[in-house]
């Protein structure tokens, strides 16, 4: 009978999670970021606010409330999907296209605000500034994100930050939305080799 080969190991992998923000942790960020959003923006009358699917629209119309709340205004929101857009079609899933829905008024001239629960390699936001030419011209587009995990593979940077969250490439972030998911969170989730 044959020995096993003494350098082989048998290994597996599980899976880690923790949270890293509660439900008063996305409060708290989105009122500090509508605030900023307050004193940056000259005139909010003028303001669009446009979530990207999936869990940026619940965001962006949480962001729209807290802004309207502050000014006593009503701020418009819509969704904007960039799946058509995006540079890596080949390399993802087919995935079902989202809805864009434009404010009545459009965003011609307007001051909008792109909306994401995560800003990671910054390509996702690439194709939704080119989505937003198909749409129309404003006169400024800024960003606003609920977590910025940094590993930027273009010149992307966010305006408006809810969390930096310093992660390694390995490390997946999951935002949960309790109008998708039933619950508001931010979980980490990792991959710990066992042997």
């Amino acid at each position: 009978m044959s020995e096993p080969f003494s350098g082989a190991s048998a290994s597996s992998s599980r899976t880690s999670s923790r949270m890293v923000a509660d439900s008063e942790d996305i409060s708290r960020a989105l009122r500090r970021l509508a605030h900023q959003v307050v004193e940056n923006v000259k005139d909010v009358s003028h303001l669009v606010i446009m979530g990207i699917p999936t869990r940026g629209v619940p965001i962006a119309e949480r962001l729209a409330k807290n802004i309207g709340d502050i000014e006593k205004i009503s701020i418009p929101v819509g969704s904007l999907d960039v799946t058509l857009f995006r540079d890596d079609l080949q390399m993802r899933p087919t995935k079902a296209l989202e809805q864009t829905r434009l404010p009545a008024e459009g965003i011609d001239g307007k001051t909008v605000i792109l909306v994401d629960d995560v800003l990671f390699s910054g390509r996702t936001i690439r194709a939704a500034l080119d989505a937003i030419n198909e749409y129309g011209r404003p006169a400024v587009v800024q960003l606003a994100v609920l977590v910025d995990r940094g590993h930027r593979e273009l010149p992307i940077r966010a305006d408006y930050v809810g969390k930096n969250l310093p992660t390694s490439l390995s490390e997946k972030v999951s935002v949960q939305i309790s109008e998708i998911d039933s619950v508001d969170q931010v979980v980490i989730q990792s991959t710990i080799e066992q042997l």
